[in-house]
């Protein structure tokens, strides 16, 4: 028998519905962590645990130059009138940038200050390893030394839990002493492209055959949202083949997309799978595009639950069902922090007709005339996957106006 949809319910209607039945089985915020060693892919990963400091950045008092190490008492009456001359290894010793200072001294007295003498007393050439130099001028005790612990202090929070990592935090990470990282698990989404009528990109195609990239669009959309997407090979229209195709991505997943399959045509079996595997919470909501979304769960033999999302076969409606229904997902579990869209007040260049009962996303153009800024509306069609090319944003038509 043809499967029909339940009916269509607003959008809140239907989060809430989706939402519950993810709370009910414990679903909700973060999934998982893992422990990866410092490198630099973990940019944008959310740090699961805050980072305390295993030591001390420096963790010895460091020449800040080059230069000699003394004490500054030792020249405190040096001027360029009244020079002072030290002797090399007995009231001083040369230190490059970053060597420690030995503990007798507590200045370092930069090396173009300085002038190398030989043991009569000349100039010489030999800056580095001279037999005395002759400073003229003093220095309060600490200068130019990077005390220990300048940057980090051993035991000290360096990072806190929850941060989107950015690259001088691994700097911070790595001067902290640590050599790995524990951080939020990004969440396996996986792609089922489903019809007998698809074909891949870059096959051979005839009349009545459809280039598959739904997939592709849908695991950019992840992967930007801070999850992992797992892309399957198309899969016939076939019951039995589906299923097993959806059990074994829910297997290793958290979230499964099934692609196309989702109205109510003949060779439609989305909502039969999931039904036939789990439970079917929604199946059809008053968006446009978009509205033969399928919203469920499926239960493995393991006792695993694993959510599943029967995405339309239209391009923008794949696309919009990523926005609103996975996005909010991704962003849960991977730990990171949802970012607000930016909403402006703009003057349609035309009237828009748009169906009562849905919630309408209809695509536009904006551009700011003299002190106006224009929205002009883009081709309606599902289909029209350029016009979100070409598109700056959306302008959301509320049910009911």
């Amino acid at each position: 028998m043809m499967t029909v949809y339940l009916h269509d319910i607003p959008l809140i209607d239907a989060q809430t519905r989706f939402y519950e039945a993810l709370d009910k089985f414990k679903l909700r915020g973060v999934l998982k962590t893992e422990i990866i060693d410092l490198n630099e892919n973990l940019i944008g990963r959310v740090l699961a645990k805050p980072i305390w400091a295993r030591i001390s950045s420096p963790h010895y008092h460091a020449s800040a130059m080059d230069g000699f190490a003394l004490k500054s008492e030792d020249i405190q009456n040096a001027m360029p009138t009244n020079p002072v001359i030290l002797r090399v290894d007995e009231q001083t010793i040369y230190v490059d940038t970053g060597d420690p200072v030995p503990d007798w001294a507590n200045c370092v007295m930069p090396i173009e200050n300085t002038e190398a003498l030989n043991s009569d007393g000349e100039i010489v050439s030999n800056i580095r390893d001279p037999y005395a130099i002759r400073i003229r001028g003093a220095l309060t005790p600490w200068s130019h030394i990077r005390p220990m612990g300048e940057d980090i202090v051993a035991t000290e929070l360096v990072l806190p839990a929850n941060r989107k990592l950015i690259p001088v935090d691994l700097g911070a990470i790595a001067a902290a002493g640590l050599t790995q990282v524990e951080v939020v698990k990004k969440p396996i989404v996986s792609i089922l492209p489903t019809g007998t009528e698809l074909v891949k990109v870059g096959e051979k195609i005839k009349r009545g055959d459809i280039i598959e990239y739904n997939s592709i669009v849908l695991a950019a959309q992840i992967i930007n949202w801070g999850g992992e997407a797992v892309r399957h090979p198309i899969t016939k229209d076939n019951l039995d083949e589906l299923c097993a195709q959806v059990i074994s991505a829910a297997e290793r997943s958290d979230l499964v997309l099934i692609n196309a399959g989702s109205s109510a045509g003949s060779e439609d079996f989305s909502s039969r799978v999931i039904e036939k595997l789990g439970e079917v919470y929604v199946h059809g909501v008053a968006v446009r595009p978009g509205h033969p979304v399928i919203l469920g769960m499926i239960f493995l033999e393991n006792k695993r639950q694993v959510p599943i999302i029967g995405v339309p076969g239209y391009p923008v409606s794949a696309a919009l069902t990523g926005e609103i229904f996975v996005k909010p997902l991704i962003h849960e579990w991977s730990g990171n922090e949802r970012q607000g869209q930016e909403i402006i007040e703009a003057e349609l260049t035309r009237k828009i007709t748009s169906p009562a009962g849905d919630d309408d996303y209809v695509r536009v153009v904006t551009a700011k005339v003299g002190d106006r800024i224009l929205a002009a509306p883009l081709s309606r069609g599902a289909g029209v996957i350029t016009s979100m090319v070409r598109s700056d944003g959306y302008a959301i038509i509320p049910r009911g106006i």
